[in-house]
């Protein structure tokens, strides 16, 4: 550029650009310093940092942040899987009073209510100082400062990491395996972490892993690479697992939002078959009978009906 072409406040223009921009970056760097959070009135958090500008990625430092109006989710409306909550309801209600109970993994098929379940024990057990913190994945390396921050606190309290898998090379799981057991700092009593996962082991396992010969590219021990895959879901002291649903199971997850919703009972038989077989080609064009899938129909019937009162 021809800066002698260039007028003075052309050019002075130009640094306050470039200022501004300088400042934007270093701000992403700075530690944030919100309010403290006051667990007595506050039922649940999100560490969150900030998202910086390049590809979306997270820079700068973490931090609490309120959620207000968590989601609220009943025990009794979540249907077909009866032994599942018993589990984690029963590991739950001896944390809240203080006994020794377990980190927790929730594995399975997709849309039968592990999220959910992690979210009623907030319903649950909120008015007896249980509180939820979500912790995304990309965020698990900083767990050492989350444990640290809520140390002392009188409340119990529960990490939330929703769709946990890792692949390989992909870094993070090194620092969960260290808090649930390995490292020589013993995690708060006040805490645990429940996680759910579509995949068992939460690390990918390979056909090619089964053989001894890969055309050169096997490790000379294979069992042990299958190990270290398997030894971050064996740190969580309790496994539940989760099935597809069964069709009467879907059916019965139907009534029960109905209910949720308020919306009556067909008031015939054939009225009732006509909503039944609505409710299977709803899952049909999703491919899917789970419980999700019938909260999605109930939500589309609810709506509908709402609509047409009004109109």
């Amino acid at each position: 550029m021809n800066t002698k072409s260039t007028t003075p406040e052309a050019r002075w223009l130009k640094f306050l650009e470039r200022a501004e921009t300088a400042l934007t970056r270093a701000e992403l760097l700075l530690p944030e310093n919100p309010a403290p959070i006051n667990w007595a009135k506050i039922p649940a958090a999100r560490w969150e940092r900030k998202r910086g500008a390049l590809h979306g990625t997270r820079q700068g430092y973490g931090a609490l942040y309120p959620v207000t109006s968590p989601h609220s989710v009943s025990l009794d409306r979540l249907v077909g899987i009866d032994e599942q909550k018993a589990r984690i309801d029963q590991n739950t209600k001896q944390f809240v009073a203080g006994y020794p109970a377990n980190n927790v993994l929730l594995t399975g098929a997709p849309g039968t209510g592990k999220s959910s379940l992690v979210k009623a024990m907030l319903g649950r057990y909120g008015k007896r100082g249980l509180r939820l913190i979500e912790v995304d994945k990309s965020d698990l390396f900083d767990l050492p400062k989350i444990l640290e921050s809520l140390q002392g606190a009188t409340q119990r309290f529960i990490l939330f990491c929703d769709d946990l898998a890792f692949d390989v090379q992909e870094g993070g799981y090194r620092e969960l395996k260290a808090v649930l057991d390995g490292s020589i700092t013993a995690p708060p009593e006040n805490v645990l972490i429940y996680a759910t996962s579509n995949r068992r082991h939460l690390m990918p396992t390979f056909f090619y892993e089964n053989f001894s010969q890969n055309g050169g590219k096997s490790e000379i021990h294979p069992d042990e690479a299958k190990e270290e895959k398997m030894a971050l879901a064996e740190r969580f002291g309790l496994w539940i697992s989760f099935y597809p649903f069964s069709e009467d199971d879907y059916l019965s997850a139907v009534a029960g939002w109905l209910v949720h919703h308020k919306i009556p009972s067909p008031k015939t038989a054939a009225a009732g078959e006509a909503l039944r077989l609505e409710a299977l080609q709803w899952a049909r064009l999703r491919g899917s009978v789970s419980g999700r899938t019938a909260w999605q129909f109930v939500r589309h019937v609810a709506g509908y009906k709402a609509l047409r009162s009004k109109s």
